[in-house]
């Protein structure tokens, strides 16, 4: 998996939070994946989520919907616990920061919802365009027999 991470002032947390949503958004519809975005249920979050988003992809085989992404504003929780604060230059105090954590990618869930949405009726995988050009400019992955 990659992650991502913000410590954040309290005042930029809910944008920082968006900030990655939009960081993540971005991967998913340059790889042409269908998706959606779910918000989370205040009574489904654990102790330490304030605000949690799922980005969920289409996988046809299963004809559903699985989450790919979290993405998690912690307000203060996390950093009340560790005791880390945010100075302010020349103000003298400090404050608890927010944290905020987000799946960029998860590696091997991502793969298989690329092989799902892009295989061929003949068993080849059309690559993803933004891929090509890490695939050697190859845009298909031949079946074998």
């Amino acid at each position: 998996k990659i992650e991502q991470f913000i410590f954040s002032s309290p005042e930029e947390s809910k944008n920082e939070h968006n900030r990655l949503m939009e960081v993540t958004e971005d991967i998913y519809k340059k790889l042409g994946l269908p998706y959606q975005i779910v918000a989370i249920v205040s009574s489904a979050l654990n102790d330490n989520a304030a605000i949690k988003y799922d980005l969920e992809a289409w996988f046809p085989g299963s004809k559903t919907y699985r989450e790919l992404v979290s993405c998690t504003n912690c307000g203060d929780y996390q950093a009340r616990k560790t005791k880390t604060r945010i100075g302010r230059a020349g103000s003298g105090d400090a404050q608890i920061l927010h944290t905020l954590n987000s799946t960029a990618i998860a590696t091997e869930r991502t793969m298989c919802c690329i092989l799902e949405n892009y295989q061929q009726a003949d068993g080849s995988v059309k690559i993803p365009e933004v891929l090509v050009p890490y695939m050697g400019g190859k845009t298909v992955i031949e079946a074998k027999e």
